[in-house]
C-alpha cells in the first residue's frame, strides 16, 4: 500500500503530492477500491483497467468506473495508448492530503470519512500481515515495525517529530520513483504513522 496519511507530509519534499478541498473529492476518494487502485498505480506504475483488477481483485468494469472518478479530481489520468478497457491509468502523483477540519477550522464530515477509510484500509493491510507473518523470512519478521511508544509532546513538538520522521524517510522514499536506485533484495514496505494524543490529557 501506497503512504496515504492526514495531513501527510511528502517526504521527498517534491510537489509531488495532491491536496484535497473540495469535500466531493474527499467523498469521493473515501471508497476502498479507489484507495487500492491509487496504491497500485503509485507502487507499479501505469496500469489498464483490466490489470488493476487483476491485482486487486476487482471486475475491469468497475476499476474502469472508479478509474474515471478518480480522473475527476485529478488524482489519476489516462498514460496514453491503448482503447476502452485496454487503455493504461497512472497516478498524477505519489501521495494525496486533506486538512483535518474544515477551512473554517471546523469540524467537517466529509473528512472525517476519507480519513475513516484510509485507518480501515491501515487496519486491514496490518492483519494481513500478521496472517502470512508465518511465511515470511525470520528476516523480514524480525524486520517489520510493530509497536507503540508512550510520550509526553506538546502540539509543536508533535508536529517537529513528524518533520525528523519525514526527513529520515527521505533517501528512502525516492526509491518509489527511480528504480534504478533500489538496492537488491529491497522490497515495497508500507510505513505507517500514527500519533494521538489521549483525550483524558486535555484538563490538565
Amino acid at each position: 500500500m501506497e503512504p496515504i496519511t492526514q495531513d501527510h507530509q511528502d517526504p521527498r519534499g517534491d510537489n509531488s503530492v495532491v491536496r484535497l478541498t473540495d469535500p466531493r473529492a474527499l467523498r469521493a476518494v473515501a471508497h476502498p477500491t479507489r484507495l487500492a487502485l491509487l496504491g497500485e498505480l503509485r507502487r507499479v506504475g501505469p496500469l489498464t483497467a483490466t490489470q488493476a483488477g487483476e491485482r486487486i481483485g476487482e471486475s475491469p468494469a468497475g476499476c474502469s468506473f472508479h478509474l474515471r472518478q478518480l480522473a475527476k479530481w485529478g488524482l489519476v489520468e489516462e498514460a496514453g495508448g491503448g482503447r476502452g478497457r485496454a487503455r493504461p491509468w497512472r497516478a498524477t502523483s505519489m501521495g494525496h492530503e486533506w486538512a483535518s477540519r474544515g477551512p473554517g477550522g471546523e469540524p467537517d464530515e466529509a473528512t472525517d470519512l476519507l480519513t475513516r477509510v484510509v485507518v480501515e484500509r491501515w487496519f486491514e493491510e496490518t492483519l494481513k500481515w500478521v496472517d502470512r507473518r508465518a511465511g515470511e523470512t525470520e528476516e523480514w519478521s524480525e524486520a517489520a515495525v510493530l509497536g507503540d511508544r508512550l510520550l509526553y509532546l506538546t502540539a509543536a513538538e508533535l508536529e517537529d517529530v513528524n518533520r525528523r520522521i519525514g526527513r529520515l524517510l527521505e533517501p528512502y522514499a525516492r526509491r518509489v520513483t527511480d528504480h534504478v536506485d533500489r538496492p537488491e533484495g529491497s522490497r515495497a514496505v508500507s510505513f505507517i504513522q500514527l500519533g494521538l494524543p489521549f483525550d483524558d490529557d486535555a484538563a490538565d
